[in-house]
């Protein structure tokens, strides 16, 4: 006979990996457009930095996921395998929330960088104040 520790833990892997992956596959889809822009247009590294990036994504998120596993309380009853599972995906929502968040971070400094070069020169001034008396 399982015990609700076994269910428990089976629940939260699937729930887990099945949102790490919606995540993911959330973030290549959407996320190509925005690395196309802040590679100045280059489809091709845009692509393969996005695909590294999904799979970074995939081995911290399920590694965090099998390791988070092991602490906490084991549930014996129903009542603690519902409070398990809530605050085991409420974490990895949190982790995978803040993951997206770092990732913006980076990738939005990335795209500043890239609209930098497209920038026009800074323009010379017309004239020259002179300094004031002190």
């Amino acid at each position: 006979m399982l015990t609700y520790t076994v269910w428990s833990y089976g629940f939260y892997l699937a729930a887990s990996v099945a949102l790490t992956v919606w995540v993911a596959r959330t973030l290549h889809r959407n996320g190509r457009v925005f690395l196309v822009d802040s590679f100045l247009g280059n489809e091709a590294l845009a692509d393969s930095v996005n695909h590294l990036l999904v799979v970074g994504f995939y081995l911290i998120n399920i590694g965090f996921v099998t390791l988070a596993l092991k602490y906490g309380e084991k549930p014996v009853d129903l009542q603690q395998a519902v409070e398990f599972f809530s605050t085991k995906i409420g974490l990895v929502l949190l982790v995978l929330g803040g993951m997206h968040f770092f990732n913006m971070y980076v990738l939005a400094s990335m795209r500043r960088r890239g609209l930098l070069h497209r920038q026009p020169p800074p323009v010379e001034p017309d004239e020259r104040l002179a300094a004031a008396a002190i």
